[in-house]
């Protein structure tokens, strides 16, 4: 429903039971919703993760050296630590810092063309999973997009929630999206004021996973997606991760540098 002054948007929850490894997804969500042509499908990252087997039994974690000196930093079961600096480095990541209770991390994954990801401990933690494991993002992000598309038929963004700087809470970030261009460059347009905009570029896939953030929740709600309709968006061919900004470009760069691993010589 719209006129010239007001376009409302729809976020409409999922809620599905408990899910499992092994648990068809998209059978889960379909049987409890009827989607629309234009609808955007917004799920998390976890619950795609937890599906396809993700999740990581620490019992058979063996921390290294480098996992036990940075656990003590942040608090952390050094197996969880371990596990945190695996899903790192096979995103190509580093650590940018630490803090009492997280590594964090600075990720580059494989498809990823301008800019990095940062985020807590590479996406790992433990919450909303079986005591005893850790889980993170799905191993391959945009094939799961795809294949989620082609069950749903619209498109779909898969995000995750995360902290933002000198910000209490969380909101949350699309880290990939298929059928929708994540990014409208405003660049070349005036504002109010006729002045002509130099490097503002709104955010929708970001804007529409916090967006849905807010009806999924982080906590024991089982609802992990939420469907964007009537919001107005062209499709598009789009279908990868969201680029971020690089690094000689980025505002909050310079306070952002990687963190040297702790030596073996440290108590």
């Amino acid at each position: 429903m719209s006129n010239r002054y007001t376009h409302l948007i729809q976020i409409i929850p999922i809620r599905t039971g408990l899910l499992r490894a092994g648990d068809d997804l998209a059978e889960q969500i379909l049987k409890n919703v009827k989607l629309e042509p234009n609808d955007i499908v917004v799920l998390s990252s976890k619950a795609i993760a937890t599906t396809e087997g993700a999740a990581v039994n620490l019992k058979n974690v063996i921390p290294s050296s480098e996992a036990i000196k940075y656990s003590k930093t942040c608090n952390q079961d050094p197996r969880l630590t371990e596990t945190v600096l695996a899903e790192m480095k096979r995103m190509n990541g580093v650590v940018a810092s630490t803090c009492p209770f997280a590594l964090l991390t600075s990720l580059k994954p494989h498809g990823m063309k301008t800019g990095r990801i940062l985020c807590p401990n590479a996406g790992m933690d433990q919450s909303n999973i079986e005591e005893g494991f850790a889980i993170g993002w799905p191993k391959d992000p945009v094939r799961s997009a795809q294949e989620l598309r082609q069950s749903f038929g619209v498109p779909v963004i898969i995000s995750d929630s995360c902290c933002r700087p000198s910000r209490l809470g969380v909101t949350a970030f699309a880290l990939v999206c298929c059928g929708i261009d994540p990014l409208r460059s405003e660049v070349g347009k005036k504002d109010l004021f006729g002045k002509t905009m130099r490097v503002t570029h709104e955010a929708i896939a970001d804007q529409l996973a916090t967006a849905a953030n807010a009806v999924m929740g982080n906590a024991a709600q089982c609802t992990p997606a939420a469907i964007i309709r009537d919001h107005g968006l062209p499709s598009s061919d789009f279908c990868g991760w969201v680029d971020g900004i690089e690094e000689g470009e980025d505002m909050f760069g310079t306070v952002l540098t990687p963190s040297p691993s702790p030596s073996a010589g440290e108590g």
